[in-house]
């Protein structure tokens, strides 16, 4: 086992953790779709890279109308990816190779596919079958209209009409996501105890942890008010802020300490250490923080860090009000550049505008969320070489930072976010429900390309991946990018072994250092190794000492614009 630090119980608080998207990673069985066994196949390429633990988004049962996020059985794998014994396989041969298994858990909603959600409709209004998800009679004369003004993330009203056995209209229920993909009733004790069991079912298995998706969203208010409307939509607004009846609402304290109970049943046992982290967007950070309370979960996502543009005025305000925030509740920070929802961090920092300034007074307030992000990136030009330079800086500056990292799958190669996509293929459901103004999620999900000259570039054997890839990711491959010295993927490589390596990373110790100012963000980490990042035209002057790293070459000595440098100076 290559990681020294894969048994310790606290192995969260500095772990790398890479997110691996099942559908787009690698395809074993060559039917042009990622697969369990492609993922346990490509585990050596993890061992190499350096990171502590892989996340894996949902690999379950599911009609796939949300990417995976629509969840029919909780305890299987999708046929499409495998089985349960693959599962193991990958879990055991993980573990073998010293490498944590993260899987993600669904909360808010299941598919409309889920056995429950079959009962529910076959049943009528007010049976017990009906209470596991929010079912209400519709407003108006004849129940014609939602309950509430509610309005779906993506795109549309947050309320389906069902329709009764006999053919008639019948009961509306909530889906704060696709229509496919209904809201459970957190107020049911069966709801409750059902999530209980898929927890241990799969840490009985020997899964280390859980990404909570939406981790914010699943109490509501229980009079179902209206909300501030929208003027984009004419929906109720999806605004995270205070005062909102199903984001942060209460209650959501109480579900979180519950999964902390079942998780801490687990930490005598030989793995220990089982997790959560949470993804959950709000702001202020005094709220986020309530989350990662000692009787609560783990860990959980700064998106400030994902969001920010790549200033530094945005980048060191985000700094400076994260570490303490966590601090303040014992937590360490959860820094992550991209994943599955977001514009790929390579394309981003190569717009003119490459994210939230938070600098402002309220940040959020005109950034809204990310699929509205995305669309907005997506119009404008990518200057990708500028994207390319920032994204090593940025990822040299992510690994410096206290406290654990999240590595999006192909932020190691650099890729791009494909935008060309036709759009007969585009999936993500919020193309549909938007009336074909939101492209979607789909871009950054491509599947990877790990070889040879023409696609799938070894993702498969030759079978059409379910997106195409684009021609010149022959130049991006794992194959192509392993004999150049100064490929991104060698940067990666390096940077997690030194920080696997040095003790200062695996310290919280953090002091701003003397050049930090102006242009400049630097500080030292734990005993003696400088962090310099430069933002600024001026070439920067590096600190005495040894120069471990630095993203790009430097220029008579120092450190040029758009680059990181790490420096031993104790």
């Amino acid at each position: 086992m290559s990681n020294p630090h894969f048994l310790d119980s606290d192995w969260w608080r500095h772990a790398v953790v890479y997110q691996v998207y099942p559908r787009s990673f690698a395809d074993a069985d060559n039917d042009g779709t990622g697969d369990v066994r492609g993922i346990t196949s490509k585990l050596p390429h993890l061992a190499d890279l350096g990171v502590d633990a892989v996340w894996i988004s949902p690999w379950y049962p599911s009609p796939l109308l949300d990417g995976g996020y629509d969840v029919a059985d909780y305890r299987d794998i999708n046929p499409d990816f495998g089985t349960l014994a693959d599962a193991d396989e990958l879990i055991a041969k993980a573990h073998e190779l010293g490498i944590r298994v993260i899987i993600d858990l669904v909360p808010n909603h299941s598919s409309w596919e889920h056995p429950w959600f079959r009962e529910a409709l076959a049943t009528t209004p007010g049976s017990p079958e009906r209470e596991r998800y929010i079912f209400r009679d519709g407003r108006g004369a004849d129940g014609e209209l939602p309950p509430n003004n509610w309005g779906s993330i993506f795109g549309g009203p947050a309320w389906t009409r069902t329709t009764n056995p006999d053919g008639t209209p019948g009961q509306w229920y909530l889906h704060l996501f696709d229509v496919s993909q209904p809201d459970w009733n957190w107020e049911n004790p069966e709801v409750a105890a059902m999530f209980d069991d898929v927890l241990r079912f799969w840490f009985d298995r020997g899964i280390d942890g859980f990404r909570v998706d939406v981790a914010d969203s699943m109490a509501k208010h229980p009079e179902l008010p209206d909300h501030e409307v929208n003027p984009h939509t004419g929906f109720g607004s999806n605004d995270k802020r205070p005062g909102s009846p199903h984001w942060d609402f209460p209650g959501v304290d109480a579900i979180q300490r519950r999964w902390r109970a079942v998780a801490d049943e687990y930490a005598d046992t030989e793995l220990g250490g089982r997790i959560f982290v949470a993804e959950a967007y709000l702001d202020p950070i005094s709220r986020l923080v309530e989350y990662v309370r000692p009787d609560r979960l783990h860990t959980t996502f700064n998106f400030d860090a994902l969001l920010s543009a790549w200033t530094v005025g945005s980048q060191r305000a985000v700094i400076e009000k994260t570490i303490p925030a966590h601090e303040s509740v014992g937590a360490p920070t959860t820094w992550v550049l991209g994943n599955h929802d977001n514009v790929r961090v390579a394309t981003r920092y190569g717009k003119p505008i490459t994210g939230v300034d938070y600098t402002v007074t309220d940040p959020l307030e005109s950034a809204g969320d990310p699929i509205e992000l995305g669309t907005r990136l997506h119009a404008m030009p990518t200057d990708l070489e500028l994207g390319r330079r920032r994204a090593r800086a940025a990822a040299l500056l992510e690994f410096s930072l206290p406290g654990s990292a999240y590595i999006y799958q192909g932020e190691e190669l650099g890729l791009e976010e494909v935008e060309d996509i036709p759009e007969a293929l585009l999936q993500d459901p919020a193309w549909e429900r938007s009336g074909h103004r939101v492209r979607g999620r789909d871009g950054c999900r491509v599947p990877l390309p790990w070889s040879g000259g023409v696609a799938p570039f070894g993702f498969g054997v030759d079978a059409a991946p379910w997106l195409p890839q684009p021609a010149h990711w022959d130049e991006f491959t794992v194959e192509a990018q392993d004999v150049d010295p100064g490929s991104m993927l060698n940067l990666y490589r390096a940077a997690l072994a030194l920080r696997r390596e040095r003790a200062d990373f695996r310290s919280d110790d953090m002091a701003p250092h003397g050049l930090d100012g102006g242009d400049v963000i630097a500080f030292t980490r734990g005993s003696g190794t400088v962090v310099v990042v430069n933002f600024g035209a001026q070439p920067v002057e590096l600190p005495a000492g040894e120069v471990l790293l630095t993203s790009v070459d430097l220029v008579d000595g120092k450190l040029p614009q758009d680059a990181t440098a790490w420096v031993a100076t104790g």
